[in-house]
């Protein structure tokens, strides 16, 4: 039984004072209690695919995980199976090729790989580049490891790419790695080669490590595209891929780096030391879904398209302006002039609507003038969100 005579004074790490809670777990408590009030919320925030992986991945899930011999611990660089596979889908998809036996590592989820990373390279006070607006997870990371986040502009008027001649012009001493996500989350803009090759050369002079972050190139764009494909990109590149948005298997927690021998091996110090293998069966299953045809992915963003319709509605019902051109997940819209900020329109829209638009603050100061709509959403769902806000906008209360 605990004490109560005695004070006690025991203090978090000082490296929580750098970071806040994830802006989603804050904000979808907040969303539970709303639910609890019997008006439930429509959740347009969250990118999670709400449809299943393929039949045949399931299937070979529940097979192997029937068999005695699966459940034992796992290699830490991945069994062969989803190593060769995904060297595959990487041959097929974007050209690359890569060794499955020392240039691919399998991951719990990307995500863990943006940690395993900022570990294996950047000592602390080390300086890190980060998009604004991107990825919130690069930002806090790198703080809570100790480094020097260093913010570098993406802006619309340049079609949300770096400006290679602002990143010139900065103080790069100790950059060790710079962060880069495209197709890119949260605006939709696609990459060129133009723009991979002037990067890997720009990475290159600097001695920088480059990182893109690509777990949307199969949604909603017909063009896949690896950082990897440019000419010496390994040298000084790593590639993030996610099974999570591509074969909609976000909860299975199934993603990949790609890099050269060397780097893979640093990072294996690093994660051997953190976790281990991966579920057996759910990485035959994941080496399963990697062999899906073409039809798989044009029947899934057959779904996205019609999704996207109804998202794109609701941005001209909220009088936001959008590219039209955007891929992968989301729809990414400017708010109109008279809103003050951001929140003034996302909270209205919550609290009168009951439907939850991301802020884009919370990528970063180049996004407190934008929206975020989720197409993680059946359409049913999307369509009754839309009525909301015109019902709410004709009552002139949004």
């Amino acid at each position: 039984m605990l004490n109560t005579e005695h004070t006690i004074n025991i203090q978090p790490a000082n490296r929580l004072s750098t970071i806040s809670e994830y802006y989603f777990s804050r904000k979808l408590k907040e969303v539970a209690q709303m639910n609890l009030s019997g008006q439930p919320v429509i959740n347009l925030g969250i990118g999670s695919p709400d449809n299943p992986p393929s039949e045949e991945a399931i299937n070979t899930l529940c097979e192997s995980a029937k068999e005695s011999n699966t459940h034992g611990y796992q290699p830490y660089i991945g069994i062969p199976e989803l190593r060769e596979n995904f060297a595959s889908w990487y041959k097929e998809w974007y050209g690359v090729h890569l060794n499955p036996k020392n240039e691919i590592q399998p991951l719990i989820g990307s995500k863990e790989g943006i940690l395993h990373i900022t570990l294996a390279f950047v000592n602390p006070g080390d300086k890190v580049l980060v998009p604004d607006p991107g990825y919130p997870t690069y930002t806090s990371l790198s703080k809570l490891l100790g480094a020097e986040v260093i913010k570098y502009n993406l802006c619309e008027e340049n079609n949300w790419y770096p400006n290679l001649q602002e990143l010139e012009q900065m103080d790069l001493e100790k950059v060790k790695i710079m962060w880069i996500n495209y197709p890119h989350m949260p605006t939709g803009t696609r990459a060129t080669i133009d723009l991979f090759e002037k990067l890997v050369s720009f990475a290159k002079r600097k001695n920088i490590i480059l990182i893109n972050d690509n777990p949307y190139s199969f949604i909603l764009n017909k063009e896949p595209l690896s950082l990897l494909s440019i000419r010496g990109a390994k040298d000084c590149c790593i590639e993030l891929n996610s099974m999570s948005k591509s074969h909609n298997m976000p909860g299975w927690r199934v993603g990949m780096l790609a890099t050269n021998s060397t780097f893979i091996e640093w990072i294996l110090k690093v994660k051997s030391n953190i976790d281990s293998g991966m579920f057996r069966p759910l990485q035959l299953a994941a080496a399963k879904a990697l062999q899906a045809e073409a039809s798989w992915y044009e029947l899934n963003n057959k779904q996205y398209r019609e999704r996207r319709i109804i998202a794109e509605e609701i941005m001209n019902t909220l009088q936001c302006t959008y590219n039209p051109n955007q891929v992968g997940l989301f729809l990414w819209g400017k708010i109109p002039s008279h809103y003050q900020e951001v929140e003034q329109l996302t909270e209205q829209v919550l609290q009168n609507a009951r439907v939850f638009i991301t802020p884009g603050f919370i990528f970063g100061k180049n996004g407190e003038r934008y929206i975020r709509i989720s197409l993680c959403c059946p359409p049913n769902q999307l369509s009754e969100a839309l009525q909301r806000i015109k019902n709410t906008m004709n009552k002139k209360n949004i």
